[in-house]
């Protein structure tokens, strides 16, 4: 009895384009099963290279660099605005799908930050400006104020010095640039607990204390202020 070959099934010809496509790298648009959407370019069956990424959920867009199949190298993630365009939400480094080295995230127009970033969160040194004129500029560690850094306030007033959990901790100064004062000691928690004040720049400030601080005549002002150290900074441990 003669043997009957079956039929090989040819695939449809746009499913040979995209799988030519993905295998060499040519530049080309492929839609996912849930409505996404991906313009680029393409190596051994994943994004490789340049390349667009719109997501239907949200309507985000990605458009930037890719390695390995992840958002990777540089590139600027945008949202709808409401309007029929694109508002920027983030610009700069990726790696693994995260935000990663240096690159600015728009939390609103007014809000934004500007710096180094490690696995999707702030980390290393940045600058952030918030909506009411204050700048923070310093250190971070897992998304928050660590470190050393020094922020600046609408009036011109400003502390420098040392930062835990997006908190002043530790040594630092608060300059009282409207008054003409300058208080350099301890913080715990955004409170500072131990230190001295004395006058910086009263003649120039804009408003001056009515009379200048007096000078203090404690016998062992240093050791005071040691034993007041000693007490507040092992919490920052």
């Amino acid at each position: 009895m003669p043997h009957l070959k079956e039929a090989k099934t040819k695939q449809p010809p746009w499913k040979e384009a995209d799988y030519l496509a993905k295998k060499r790298g040519v530049r080309h648009t492929v839609y996912s099963v849930n409505g996404d959407e991906y313009t680029g370019e393409w190596q051994e069956n994943r994004r490789e290279g340049k390349g667009t990424y719109k997501w239907k959920t949200n309507g985000a867009i990605y458009d930037g660099d890719w390695k390995k199949g992840k958002r990777g190298g540089f590139g600027t993630y945008s949202l709808p605005d409401g309007k029929g365009s694109f508002k920027k939400e983030y610009s700069g480094g990726w790696k693994n799908d995260m935000r990663h080295g240096y690159g600015t995230r728009f939390y609103s127009p007014e809000d934004y930050y500007e710096g180094e970033w490690y696995a999707d969160k702030r980390c290393g040194w940045g600058r952030m400006y918030y909506a009411d004129g204050t700048i923070y500029e310093g250190e971070w560690f897992d998304d928050e104020r660590n470190g050393e850094g020094m922020i600046r306030y609408t009036n011109e007033n400003r502390y420098e010095g040392s930062w835990k959990n997006d908190k002043k901790n530790g040594p630092g100064k608060y300059f009282f640039l409207t008054t003409g004062q300058l208080h350099e000691g301890v913080w715990v928690d955004d409170i500072p607990k131990c230190g001295t004040m004395k006058d910086f720049n009263r003649e120039s400030a804009p408003e001056p204390t009515k009379y200048p601080i007096p000078e203090n005549k404690l016998a062992d002002l240093e050791g005071v202020l040691t034993e007041a150290e000693d007490r507040f900074l092992p919490e920052q441990d």
